[in-house]
């Protein structure tokens, strides 16, 4: 009879009973998610190939950009966007083309400096901008959600998945068009398949002035004359890639420094705010007698 009770409302009425707990999502195994781990086996096997196999790890590494545009739709699609595939997409996006311009900046010795320089002011414009944007836009602000008070560049790059993809793609599409020509053109690798009288040697800094993309210590070393042997390639479809999306690849890092720029500035004008609530400088930069 108690039990009757208890299970009765005021109204004397049957209670319902309780729904079961939802069960809770998990969000790892998201379609965008697991999209994006498909980007990451891709882009190691693509790593895996780079040395040796340009035609192979060029398949990998471009199938593996391509599905970035298929993640972004997967989550509009099922309504799966989430912070973690956000990361995980931009520190994806990072690191395969860090590792892309590590190899470049071996294979064009000379020009190691720009690609190292390219290396950072992706990274650091990319960071200081999503820092930027948490820190000053609220944790539940996204990173490309800039407003156009702040820069209209930005806001037309993030804004327009049509045009954030043209620049994406263009830009590696020319570093892939320079890591092919570092296996097929004789003007940007002149020792790659050109026969040595000089001595070779493994000691550090030597030759004193090394020529460019001088992978091995010397040009009929094993790894180079199977290197010859499998890839000899044409360098023509390189060249044209490499000239067509130059502009766009161009555009692209001035963008970077864009971003860079606007965050920093976003982040001092926070820094400002925050001083002059907290009253400071508190003697006004006099020094008290």
């Amino acid at each position: 009879m108690v039990a009757a009770l208890d299970t009765a409302n005021s109204n004397g009425t049957a209670a319902r009973p309780q729904l079961q707990e939802e069960e809770e999502e998990n969000i790892f195994l998201f379609i965008p998610n697991i999209i994006g781990y498909s980007r990451i086996v891709l882009a190691l096997a693509s790593l895996y190939y780079m040395p040796l196999h340009p035609r192979t790890c060029s398949l990998l590494y471009s199938v593996s950009c391509l599905l970035d545009a298929l993640d972004g739709y997967a989550a509009r699609r099922f309504e799966q966007s989430t912070k973690f595939g956000a990361v995980l997409d931009m520190v994806t996006d990072r690191c395969t083309t860090s590792c892309l311009l590590v190899f470049l900046a071996q294979a064009f010795p000379r020009w190691s400096i720009v690609f190292q320089g390219l290396i950072s002011l992706d990274l650091a414009s990319h960071y200081i901008h999503m820092f930027a944007t948490l820190s000053m836009g609220g944790v539940g602000q996204s990173h490309k959600n800039v407003d156009q008070s702040r820069s209209w560049i930005l806001k037309m790059y993030y804004s327009n998945n049509k045009v954030l993809f043209t620049f994406c793609a263009m830009n590696e599409i020319f570093f892939i068009a320079l890591y092919l020509l570092s296996f097929s053109s004789p003007l940007l690798s002149p020792t790659l398949f050109s026969a040595s009288n000089e001595p070779s040697t493994l000691l550090p800094g030597t030759p004193a002035a090394p020529k460019a993309s001088m992978f091995f210590a010397s040009p009929w070393s094993a790894g180079a004359m199977e290197m010859a042997r499998a890839n000899k390639m044409d360098s023509t479809v390189p060249w044209v890639l490499a000239i067509v999306s130059f502009p766009v690849m161009f555009g692209k890092q001035l963008i970077n420094v864009v971003q860079l720029v606007k965050a920093s500035r976003w982040l001092a004008e926070g820094d400002r705010e925050m001083r002059r609530k907290a009253g400071l400088p508190r003697n006004n930069g006099k020094k008290s007698l």
